[in-house]
């Protein structure tokens, strides 16, 4: 009877988590959309075409991270809320959506590894411990792979800081005022950045003033080189300075961090490689050059 349980909460629970990974939308889609519904550009959906994401898995997924979150630290939503902005997927999953994603996928690794142990017909103990490990890992894993795709998406967007900041001062200096050099951008780069600076010139269109859409870019991506930039945009703005000289100044200072990082990756490369020197070359170079005349020392005193 615990196996045909443990089997249905299993079909359950990684069924409603596969249906809330497979209906959902990209961050960008959700966001065009949204504009353009609000331009009246598209009607909105009526209840019987959305999807079933919409109307069933998020607001379980809402209803049962409610719940839960009652009893968890304020300081962990703040904390998932800016992974989640910072790995582009906040516009696609709310912190209280996330964590029930969270809880869900804990209870299903938790029950296949009690089913798992239940067909070798282990003990109780067993059983129990298998689902809390299985719990642990289901529930910490969504945490680490959101870490690593903010992490990725910030590297990507410091990578190519240096070429957008060049394209916005040739742009700014050839006699474009900056939304126009921002969209000169966005038709001539692709990747994160492009699509952030499209989505800061949506929230201009919509009327929201340049230096807040400026400074959400910075909190939402959480990138320190890009908050320098858009901290000295800002203040340009309001001073009244030539904005083209502040973005040569920037990038040629981004420019120069990028070198220093690579220098400084350049002299770690020495102590990392110490490691696999010591622990697997060496070994084999000594067997190779020292084996041939052990073993003929080894033969000098057997003969003796």
């Amino acid at each position: 009877m615990l196996e045909w349980m443990a089997a249905a909460g299993v079909f359950g629970s990684v069924t409603f988590t596969l249906l809330a990974l497979r209906e959902g939308k990209n961050e960008q889609n959700l966001f065009q959309e949204r504009i353009l519904r609000a331009l009246g550009q598209i009607e909105s959906q009526p209840e019987e075409i959305k999807s079933l994401r919409e109307r069933i898995v998020r607001p379980l997924l809402h209803k049962l991270a409610a719940n839960l979150a009652r009893v968890a630290p304020r300081g962990q939503r703040v904390k998932t809320e800016a992974n989640l902005s910072a790995a582009g997927l906040s516009g696609q999953w709310g912190s209280v959506e996330w964590q029930g994603l969270r809880y869900a996928l804990g209870v299903a690794l938790a029950l296949i590894l009690v089913l798992i142990v239940g067909l070798e017909h282990k003990s109780l103990f067993w059983r129990i411990e298998m689902g809390a490990a299985g719990f642990l890992l289901g529930y910490l894993f969504p945490e680490s792979w959101l870490k690593a795709k903010a992490n990725e998406r910030q590297k990507a967007i410091i990578n190519c800081l240096p070429d957008v900041l060049d394209l916005l001062t040739v742009s700014v200096e050839a006699g474009l005022g900056f939304d126009a050099a921002l969209l000169k951008v966005v038709e001539k780069q692709r990747g994160v950045l492009a699509e952030e600076f499209l989505r800061v010139l949506q929230e201009i269109k919509m009327g929201r003033p340049r230096r807040e859409a400026l400074r959400d870019l910075s909190r939402r991506n959480q990138v320190e080189d890009l908050s320098n930039v858009v901290a000295s945009l800002v203040q340009a703005d309001q001073l009244g300075i030539s904005i083209g000289g502040v973005l040569r100044n920037q990038a040629a200072q981004i420019r120069q961090k990028h070198r220093q990082r690579a220098e400084e990756k350049a002299q770690k490369a020495p102590v990392k490689m110490m490691i696999p020197l010591v622990f697997f070359v060496f070994p084999g170079i000594f067997i190779i050059i020292l084996g041939p005349a052990v073993i003929q020392i080894l033969q000098m005193f057997r003969s003796q």
